[in-house]
Parts: C-alpha cells; structure tokens; sequence
C-alpha cells in the first residue's frame, strides 16, 4: 500500500503545487507588467491558463462526453467563459482555486491515512532470524512458517506468531487501541506491529507476512481506494442537482441585467463544489480511524449503508457467545468418581483438536488434576475419541452413537438438557456424562439491548445451526423472540435475503458457513477469529473478540455520515449565498473565486474532524 499509495499522493500535491506557483507567479507579473510599459501585460495570465487550465478543462470535457454532469463541470465553463470575456485575471484565480483544492485534497488524504503510513512504516524491511549456526539478518519478504524470529528490545515484532523463547512484554496499542503492556512468556500468541519490551524474545512465525494481522490492516486503503464508496457517489447526485442550478442562476443574472460579468461570478462561486473533495476525505478519514482500533473496513460502503440498516441478523456461537464451551457439570455412575473421570478425561482429550478438549483440560487444571501417561490414543471418524490409561480403556463418544452401539444404556443415560454434552465410556461400561455450556459474551446483553434505542433497529434476529435447545436458551436470556435454530449455510441465505427485501440488514457471523449471508446482507461484519472465506465475504471485519468494536463501529459509520453530509449541504449553502450575492452584482469574479477557495477550505476543515478530533471521536462511539 505504501508502495502506492504515498508516491501518488505525493506527484499529485507536487503537480499541484507547480501549478499553483506558475499561477502566482503570473499574477505577480501581470500586476508588474501594468506598471511598465509593456504592450501585453496579459501573456504571463494567458501562459498560467494554457499549462494550468487546459489539462483540467480536457478531463472535465471528457467526464461530461460520458454523461457526468457535476459540479467540477462548472470549472470548465467558468474558465472558457474568462477567457471569452477577456477576464484572464478571474480565469487564472480560477485555475488557481482548482489546483489548491486538489493540493488540499492530496494533503488531506495523506493526512487521514496517517495513522496507517505510520504502521507500515514502523515495520522493519530486515528480520533477525535464528539458524543453527546463530542468528542471520534476511529481509522480512523471506519469513517462512515455522521460522524462529529473535526481536530485540525494543524492535516491532515482524510477524504472527507464538513465543518459543524468553518472557516480556509487548505494547499492542498501536494495533488494538488498548494502552496495556500484554505479558508474553513461551506459548501466547503475538502479533505483527506490535512494540517489544525490554526483553528479547523470540517467535515463532506462524503466517507469511503477506498474511498476517499487519498485512491486513496495511492493505486497507489500498483495497479501499479501488472500490468507489456509494456515498461518494451520493456526492456526485447531489452535484448533478446542483450544477444545473448554478447554472439557470448564472444564466438568470446575465439575461436580466445583460451583464455577462454576472453570468462568470456566479459560476466561479458555485465550482468546484467542496461535496466533491470533502466526503472521499471523510471516507478516508474513518477507514484510518477504525482499523488503528482494530475494525478493518473492507468495502467503504458500509460506512454509508450501516447507518440505515434496520434489521441485524446474529450468528450465535463465536459472536454472541465466546465460541468457548466450558464444562459446566459431570453426572457419574455411582461406581465412579468424579474426579477419576475428569482426570482420565483430560489426560486422553489433549491429544484432540475437539472444540470441548479445552474445556475438558481447564476443568482438570482447575481442580490441579495431573494428567496421567496413555498408552494409545486414536479418533476414528464418528466414533468420538478412545484410548487406554493404565489398565482402563476409555471411549469418549456421543449420545447418538452410544445408544446406536449399546441400546441397553438408554436407562442409564440422564435425560438431554440445554447445553452441549459428552458420553464416557470406561471399559465399555457407561460412566459419565459431561456438560457443556458456551457462555454468553459480557457484553452480549447490553449491546443487543442498547441497539434498538441508540441504533434505531427495528428487528433483531438470532440465527444460527446450533440445535435448538441451546438456540432458544440464548434467545430467551437475551430476551429476542425471533430465533431460527438448526440453520444450514442455504438457509441462513434464504433468511438473510428475505429480510433485506424489507429493510436493509445486517449481518454479524464468525464461520465459513456464514460467507454467504455476509455477502448477500446490506452490511456484512466477520467477527472475531475469522477464517479467510469469512473475512473475503464481510465488508468489515472485527478484529478484536469484543461486541464493544462493533458499536464502535456502528457509532463511526454514523459520525461519518454527518460529517459528510455536513461537509456537502453546508458548503452548497454557503456557495448559493455567495451566488446569489453575484447574481445581484455584488461580487466581482475575482472576489468569487477567493470566496469559493474559502469555502472549500471550510469543507475540507470540517472533512477532517475525524483525525484531527481523535479522542473526542472514541468518545462519541463509546457513548
């Protein structure tokens, strides 16, 4: 991204910049030239327009041969009719009025991508890796997965990874907006950008750094810039509208005072219109702004579309829910002991990737259970888990399976309850029973509560293919009525479609099988610990597992939608008083095209609130 985006940035403010010093510099000779007794004291005026005008006049010529009546249009007749009326000083504040809007817009959306041009800079381009032999410096492109990375204090982690060596401490503020140094021993995960302590530490990489967390965010702008946010092109609607009227005012004043002046002050005070130049900057602004909080704006429509939705559609587990079962109770036989079953349990369960194992394991670490040494262990497919500790065989199976298996154990079996479960079987004797429960998040009750009187949702919607039992339960703690259970990817998609008919919607799931109601939502938000079919299909994506990041988000999308249209209505008021002060003669060109210069200063001023105002913008979204 930086590759990209910086230089461009950068020769379209320095092409600018040119152009504004050749505009001057022709002003001041023009002024120099009345003085002396020079024959043409036009040329230096005339010579700004051809370098200066012709190119822009070209471009807009082009933009109205395809039907792209906008604002920028008026620019092109406001410089022609200059040049037609003789009035080449107008004709030259005009060029110069469009070249410091567009130096203004280059400056402003460098300075609303700061925030990530700083990250990508702070990465390093050379990497510490560890070999046999000691330690050789390679560049950070020739990380591989697997390689142990030494970081010396101080220096910014260069990828995703696990600790392998050392114990500190890490400042991820900059990533995750959270101002806490995170302890690190051998084992926890780090992430790319973040700032070492003051130990060495060394990591393990577990992704390619095309791939990892840095990657991602740094890529934002980039990805951002190739899609044409809607709400910019709402600018452009609203400058279709005006241009037109700017232009019946304009020919208005010439045909009823005969006065061709009139006509060329009123179309230099309406153009360029700011809404053009202040909406991409406020787009651009809020792309910076959420992903230094750890909200990655994929598609820049969803800060337009999210304001409107009316309906939000949730998964449950891994969104509502921490995607964390933890084990809740265990009903014994009364020939066993509990904590015999839980030990025998946990010492067979870490050797399986099942998503109850760690539940299991933190049961037993909770109750300083040791685990014991097995013999063997095996998964075959669908039979569950089964493995032999001392001289006990133990079967860790479901219910479905174990009264396919042994019918005679259905007397035995307590009854189904809400929540997940697991049978263990000792020596082929029925043992126990495990449960499971997948908490709500702490915030999962406030945050579905505060949407529809902060957000102004009409309808909130649990779907999700979990079974239903554990569905309602979830629904009637958090107090939602419409829930749909037991959802295939197909139905989850028929849902989703069905209600964005009525209202649009949107939708918040964390699993492959939630891609396509992601895609076919108003507004799409991955959460959590996505995969890459998820994150491809969201128009955001929460990095953080925390519902707080999503109102966060919530909360910007709207900020941003103000500020926009702030920026539009207030600079088209603005110039229609001016214009019409034109019409009737009171101002000249000259002091028309200062007077929009002005105004689009004050657009692209209040464009950038949302950098400038940074802690007072986090305070708003957490309000």
């Amino acid at each position: 991204m930086t590759q990209k985006l910086l230089p461009n940035l950068s020769s379209k403010f320095l092409l600018q910049l040119i152009i504004i010093s050749i505009s001057l510099l022709a002003i001041v000779l023009f002024f120099i030239f009345r003085i002396m007794p020079i024959s043409n004291p036009n040329l230096p005026l005339l010579i700004a327009i051809i370098i200066g005008g012709v190119p822009s006049i070209v471009q807009i010529i082009l933009k109205l041969i395809k039907g792209d009546l906008g604002a920028d249009s008026l620019a092109a007749i406001a410089l022609i009719t200059a040049v037609v009326l003789n009035q080449y000083l107008a004709g030259v504040i005009i060029v110069l009025m469009i070249s410091s809007g567009q130096a203004l817009e280059a400056y402003a959306m460098r300075k609303a991508s700061s925030v990530l041009l700083a990250l990508a800079e702070r990465m390093p381009t050379m990497v510490h890796r560890k070999i046999s032999g000691g330690i050789e410096d390679i560049p950070l492109v020739n990380i591989l997965i697997g390689d142990n990375i030494v970081v010396y204090p101080h220096e910014t982690c260069p990828v995703d990874g696990i600790i392998v060596e050392g114990k500190g401490s890490m400042d991820e503020s900059y990533l995750t907006g959270e101002p806490y140094q995170i302890s690190k021993v051998p084992g926890t995960q780090v992430i790319s950008g973040a700032l070492n302590g003051e130990t060495v530490l060394t990591v393990q990489a577990q992704k390619l750094p095309s791939e990892s967390r840095y990657a991602s965010i740094v890529a934002v702008l980039e990805e951002a810039e190739q899609k044409r946010p809607s709400i910019r092109r709402l600018g452009d609607q609203i400058g279709a509208v005006f241009a037109p009227i700017a232009l019946i005012l304009a020919l208005a004043a010439w045909y009823f005072t005969n006065d061709s002046i009139r006509f060329l002050a009123v179309l230099v005070i309406a153009t360029p219109c700011p809404l053009l130049i202040a909406i991409p900057i406020t787009i651009i602004s809020a792309i910076s702004m959420a992903a230094r909080h750890a909200i990655i704006i994929k598609d820049p429509t969803v800060l337009e579309r999210l304001p409107t939705c009316r309906t939000a559609i949730f998964d449950k587990t891994g969104t509502l829910t921490y995607g964390k079962p933890i084990l809740t109770d265990i009903v014994v036989e009364n020939d066993f002991d509990r904590n015999f079953i839980l030990q025998n349990v946990a010492s067979l369960e870490r050797y399986s990737k099942h998503p109850l194992s760690f539940a299991i394991l933190q049961a037993a670490e909770k109750n300083h259970l040791s685990l014991l040494d097995v013999t063997s262990a095996s998964e075959p497919q669908g039979k569950g888990l089964i493995g032999v500790i001392g001289e006990n065989k133990i079967h860790i199976t479901h219910r479905k399976k174990i009264l396919e298996e042994y019918p005679e154990f259905s007397v035995q079996l307590p009854p189904t309850t809400i929540g997940l479960e697991c049978i263990i079987l000792i020596n082929d004797k029925y043992a126990a029973t495990l449960r499971f429960r997948d908490a709500p998040r702490a915030e999962t009750k406030s945050f579905i509560r505060h949407l529809k009187p902060y957000h102004q949702f009409d309808k909130i919607m649990l779907v999700s293919g979990d079974r239903e039992t554990e569905v309602k339960y979830l629904g009637e703690l958090l107090n939602l009525s419409e829930i749909h259970a037991s959802q295939t990817p197909e139905q989850k998609l028929a849902i989703v479609r069905s209600e964005t008919k009525s209202a649009p919607t949107l939708f918040m799931g964390d699993g492959i099988n939630d891609a396509p109601a992601l895609t076919a939502a108003t507004v799409g938000i991955a959460f959590g610990q996505f995969s890459n079919v998820t994150a491809e299909a969201a128009g955001a994506v929460i990095m953080e597992n925390s519902l707080n990041k999503a109102d966060e988000l919530i909360h910007l999308s709207a900020l941003t939608r103000k500020i926009a249209l702030q920026s539009a209505v207030g600079g088209m008021a603005l110039s229609l008083i001016g214009m019409g002060f034109a019409a009737a003669g009171f101002i000249t060109p000259v002091v028309g095209a200062l007077l929009q210069e002005l105004i689009d200063v004050i657009a692209m001023m209040n464009a950038l609130r949302l950098i400038w105002s940074n802690k007072a913008g986090i305070t708003h979204m957490q309000g």
